[in-house]
């Protein structure tokens, strides 16, 4: 019998499914179209977004710090950390020079995401911060299994270089059940539920607007 806030994610990751069509950049590495400068341009682009959420991260578990979701919020800010490090061996791939992501200007569409993520690091309650992340995992997680298949298929990368979406590919079920133990015992309330899923709709959104960000480069 699944956890009663388990059931709840999974609602509500059912709930914001209909929206969540593959961006166009992620079939084009698929079938091998895309150009290289768009992976270059999306690991500069991740520099500064991995640091960004990991810091909102770390300050929603500070804000939490009295409740068990603090430490999973911990917990991925440690993830976030591991990704970085994965980086340069995707920009050594693509052709980018160690300090060059360093370098290369923010896309606005490519931070929103973060930006967004910060805002809720400030603002939100962080319990339905928890669950709207969560239950976008699956998405995000799908596309960077798809991308780390492609890779190694039509680009010849080699697994070093796809460590980075090798990393985020792993099954998003496991994270959905430390977020519904952190959030529990009891099931969510109606309002929690309802700024998760209002959360959750601009995640992904803001996520779908980095894709389409650098689906247009090379384009």
């Amino acid at each position: 019998m699944n956890h009663p806030i388990l059931d709840q994610i999974q609602d509500l990751r059912a709930r914001l499914a209909p929206g969540d069509t593959v961006p166009p950049l992620v079939t084009a590495l698929a079938d091998g179209t895309a150009p290289r400068s768009a992976l270059a341009e999306l690991c500069a682009q991740q520099h500064r977004i991995i640091r960004s959420d990991r810091r909102s991260l770390l300050l929603l578990a500070g804000r939490s710090a009295d409740r068990p979701v603090s430490a999973w919020f911990a917990a991925l800010a440690e993830g976030e950390s591991a990704a970085l490090r994965t980086l340069p061996a995707l920009g050594a791939a693509v052709g980018l020079d160690r300090d060059a992501p360093e370098s290369r200007p923010p896309l606005p569409g490519c931070q929103a995401y973060p930006h967004f993520l910060a805002w809720l690091a400030v603002n939100s309650d962080p319990d339905p911060a928890a669950a709207a992340l969560v239950a976008n995992f699956a998405a995000w997680g799908g596309y960077c299994a798809t991308i780390a298949q492609a890779l190694r298929s039509r680009y010849g990368f080699s697994d070093e270089a796809c460590a980075f979406f090798d990393f985020f590919a792993q099954p998003a079920p496991e994270l959905e059940q430390q977020a519904a133990d952190a959030l529990g015992p009891d099931r969510l309330d109606g309002p929690t539920l309802a700024a998760a899923h209002e959360y959750g709709l601009l995640l992904q959104a803001y996520e779908h607007l980095f894709w389409d960000t650098l689906g247009v480069i090379g384009a």
